[in-house]
């Protein structure tokens, strides 16, 4: 294989650990600012908040997602589980593309 080709792959399954790294962490701490009921009005919360919204997939949704709880601190659950949850597999499979990427 030639070098330029192993270099431009190692850039690539570099970038693409990178964002899924971002993208988990914009979930864990949309998670964690839901859990400690931070103030949605200040800018930056809501646009944490709103970012781990689109990137949950819809899937892992803190309103409809994977797990739903109901009753006392609900809602906290729901961010917790779904959000933690989809933190783990965007982690997941962004190792595995760095992986099969990766000369």
């Amino acid at each position: 294989m030639k070098k330029g080709t192993s270099t431009v792959r190692s850039k690539l399954a570099s970038l693409l650990w990178l964002v899924a790294v971002v993208c988990a962490l914009f979930l864990a701490v949309g998670a964690l600012l839901v859990a400690l009921k931070a103030n949605q009005d200040n800018a930056i919360v809501s646009f944490v908040l709103d970012v781990a919204d689109r990137l949950d997939l819809g899937v892992f949704s803190r309103d409809q997602g994977i797990f739903t709880f109901s009753g006392k601190n609900a809602a906290t659950k729901d961010a917790l589980v779904n959000w933690g949850i989809a933190a783990i597999a965007y982690l997941v499979v962004g190792k595995v593309l760095d992986r099969v990427i990766r000369p």
